[in-house]
């Protein structure tokens, strides 16, 4: 069987971290579907195992918390009767933190956004850490018990509650309630009312919609299989950590974390497959 070139690799993980679809890429590179397919599904298996190993112990001070939606298979009311209720079809929460700092995300975890996958991502971020930290989360209340689990009392915990406004009578839209306020709310700890904030989490949620074409709204590029979209998660983060230059620092935010002495180019994520 043919394999890839590291070259031709190379040309097919720079498209897709740019924010291409799978067809986009295919028809940039000249690769078939099945093999970009493929090849992400390998480089995502690769980069998360290097994430989980390497990106530990952290520094980190203030962290932010939130959570993206995005759906795999159809939306919840398009879903196949065989298939209502199933894990992979319907609605999908990509759980992300993000140090206020370094900008640097510690981890993220996929799953419903629901009780038991709050803690398995808040204590998939806990193990990671290094010491104590202010954290900070929307007002989602699984997150109470998910940080008094993972933590204990060894953290300054705060939500960022926000209000929002009445929605029109009879309107339809796509978009959110509007958002007329916030209320912060220390829950544990000594959290500094300064530093409480979601912003760069959201700001990151946008990243995330800007750069992976499966999250991008209203168009047909949506994940057609869960795996998929923890494969372009692995890489996307794997890039934004270790290559990506961030506008506030001048360098990735791995770099800025102290994780690495230099930016990571695309051949050196490459490199983390087998020849």
């Amino acid at each position: 069987m043919n394999r890839l070139s590291q070259h031709e690799r190379t040309r097919i993980i720079a498209a897709l971290v740019e924010g291409n679809s799978i067809r986009a890429t295919c028809r940039m590179t000249g690769a078939a579907k099945g093999t970009v397919l493929k090849l992400l599904a390998e480089i995502g298996q690769a980069c998360a195992t290097y994430q989980d190993k390497h990106v530990r112990n952290l520094t980190c001070r203030r962290v932010q918390c939130d959570e993206v939606w995005a759906f795999c298979y159809a939306k919840e009311k398009n879903v196949p009767t065989a298939h209502i209720g199933e894990w992979g079809f319907g609605g999908v929460w990509t759980w992300v933190a993000i140090d206020a700092d370094s900008k640097l995300v510690p981890c993220w975890y996929v799953g419903r956004r629901d009780a038991a996958d709050a803690n398995a991502f808040v204590g998939k971020l806990a193990e990671r850490l290094a010491h104590r930290i202010q954290l900070t989360t929307d007002g989602h209340r699984p997150y109470l018990q998910a940080v008094e689990g993972a933590f204990g009392a060894d953290v300054d915990y705060a939500m960022l509650v926000k209000l929002y406004g009445a929605e029109p009578a009879n309107e339809s839209r796509y978009s959110p309630a509007k958002c007329v306020g916030a209320r912060a709310v220390a829950i544990q700890g000594d959290p500094d009312f300064g530093y409480i904030s979601t912003s760069y989490a959201e700001r990151q949620n946008l990243t995330m919609r800007m750069q992976m074409r499966r999250f991008t709204r209203l168009t047909n590029a949506f994940s057609k299989k869960v795996e998929n979209l923890e494969s372009a998660l692995a890489l996307h983060f794997m890039h934004y950590n270790f290559c990506r230059v961030h506008q506030t620092h001048k360098m990735p935010p791995a770099m800025a974390a102290g994780l690495t002495d230099h930016p990571w180019s695309l051949q050196e994520i490459v490199a983390l497959l087998p020849i």
